[in-house]
């Protein structure tokens, strides 16, 4: 009976710590908890802790003893774990009028650099998000990549769905009509009560050309946000602002998953989380993400 339970433990503290170092077990980790990593670590420490020692207790019988306490130990703290967790979910709310949010990036990467806190945050609370990336990125990397980035990308922010077009990146601006249309087309299917794209301030031309296609698609449209890009220039001047705080680390991640872009400056966490607390200092909050409405119906926006 005794072999039997350290063999359940073994198994169950092998799989807490694979579970807890897998890629998708860090996705899940993040998204769902304040402090992801140190609770991330502590599972993946213990679970293999627990695994070792009783490698231990059957190879080395005269340390036996003292290895089946620090089994003891190392379950008693993986269910401390679990009973403890919980209390570091993100919190959200649950909007009880969902609404539709459609977010439109020119590179792969835009959207999580962006917004991407404030697109899993609405995800999270009800709303559907649906993401747009107008081209693959390719004058900037691998495009076949950075495609698989962007759909990857805009699932781990809870996007139900993600267009990903290949217009030529750097000439946006010469795909204007075909983007207007593709953009139309997404809009007439999702109809989306608010729409989140590029602000005009913004050095990019590409982000620039991305900005004048989705005013002329959403013409008639009531609530269009602009966000903020590492471009922007000194002119964006946002005036609405979603408080981000406990996404911090889902935005680092969700822009970190595009590792076809490592190592340039405006992808580092320091850069991402300096930016949010910057916006956030704005309005007397931790951290925040800041839009600059072009116009803004208060019955479209409701609980977002």
């Amino acid at each position: 009976m005794k072999a039997t339970l350290l063999a359940v433990a073994g198994l169950l503290g092998a799989l807490a710590a694979v579970w807890a170092l897998a890629p998708i077990g860090q996705n899940w980790f993040v998204r769902r908890f304040s402090s992801p990593h140190g609770l991330r670590w502590a599972m993946a420490s213990l679970g293999a802790l627990l695994l070792l020692s009783l490698v231990g207790c059957a190879m080395e019988p005269a340390h036996r003893p003292w290895l089946e306490i620090v089994v003891l130990l190392a379950g008693a703290g993986l269910i401390v774990g679990f009973l403890v967790a919980p209390a570091f979910r993100i919190h959200h709310g649950v909007a009880s009028q969902p609404r539709r949010v459609l977010a439109i990036g020119a590179h792969p990467d835009d959207l999580e650099l962006a917004c991407g806190a404030t697109l899993a945050k609405l995800a999270d609370a009800g709303h559907e998000v649906r993401t747009m990336v107008m081209s693959s990125g390719g004058k900037g990397g691998d495009s076949a990549i950075r495609l698989t980035e962007a759909a990857s990308g805009s699932d781990f922010m809870g996007a139900s769905k993600v267009h990903v077009h290949d217009f030529t990146d750097t000439s946006l601006a010469e795909h204007g009509d075909e983007m207007v249309q593709a953009i139309e087309v997404v809009m007439g299917d999702f109809r989306p009560d608010v729409v989140i794209t590029h602000s005009r301030n913004d050095y990019h031309q590409d982000h620039q050309a991305v900005h004048s296609a989705t005013m002329r698609a959403a013409r008639q449209h009531s609530s269009i946000l602009c966000f903020e890009s590492p471009s922007s220039t000194r002119q964006f001047d946002p005036s609405v602002f979603v408080d981000i705080a406990g996404y911090v680390d889902v935005k680092i991640h969700a822009v970190a998953m595009h590792r076809n872009q490592k190592g340039k400056p405006y992808m580092s966490a320091e850069r991402v989380r300096s930016l949010a607390a910057f916006r956030g200092s704005q309005v007397k909050t931790t951290y925040a993400e800041g839009f600059e409405p072009v116009r803004l119906l208060g019955s479209a926006v409701g609980e977002f």
